[in-house]
């Protein structure tokens, strides 16, 4: 319980993050829905994986809770069972990812040693890996129709909604470096 009190914000923070990320997604690229659930360019994945990177279990719990949100009202509001599922599973293959960064590729969990090669490796195999859940659990649910051309979309969007979302942040960064002061500069006037 103490846990969860101390994560909180983040939870809340990280799932109001995805659901405007999720906004401005429909409102930048309105045409880019392949499918329900399926956009050529989606900058959710993007939120979903650099959240739960920073955050770990905290992000992944706002990514669930987002998620399920945004498919049970927005995608599949007739559907519960494929809501609860469809969320769930878009929330676990980030963190999947996530384990597979700290527990085989060393990373840390400050991220200290997250390279711009690591992070594009981990983007591109969440690029792939939530494509992947997504068509097995339909696949068993009997929906295997235009299965390889729905993951092809989900791949290229998710791959491009997180490349974007990386560089978007990236950039703002990099903007930013020369607003705020750095320790050297302010404390050369420390006497």
């Amino acid at each position: 319980m103490t846990y969860l009190r101390q994560q909180f914000p983040i939870i809340v923070g990280t799932s109001i993050l995805f659901l405007a990320t999720l906004i401005a997604n429909q409102w930048l690229f309105p045409h880019s829905e392949y499918a329900p659930g399926a956009n050529w360019i989606y900058l959710p994945a993007g939120m979903r994986l650099l959240c739960t990177l920073l955050f770990a279990e905290a992000g992944a719990l706002g990514m669930l809770i987002a998620s399920w949100v945004s498919c049970t009202f927005l995608y599949f509001p007739d559907d519960p069972l494929r809501s609860l599922f469809y969320g769930t599973i878009s929330a676990l293959a980030p963190y999947l990812i996530y384990l597979f960064a700290t527990r085989v590729l060393g990373l840390r969990t400050s991220l200290s040693n997250l390279t711009a090669t690591r992070l594009l490796l981990l983007v591109v195999l969440y690029a792939m890996a939530g494509p992947a859940l997504h068509q097995i659990w339909l696949a068993l649910h009997g929906e295997s129709a235009d299965m390889v051309e729905r993951y092809k979309v989900m791949v290229v969007g998710d791959l491009s909604g997180s490349l974007i979302v990386v560089y978007a942040i990236k950039l703002i960064l990099w903007l930013a470096r020369d607003k705020i002061p750095s320790q050297a500069t302010s404390r050369k006037y420390d006497v």
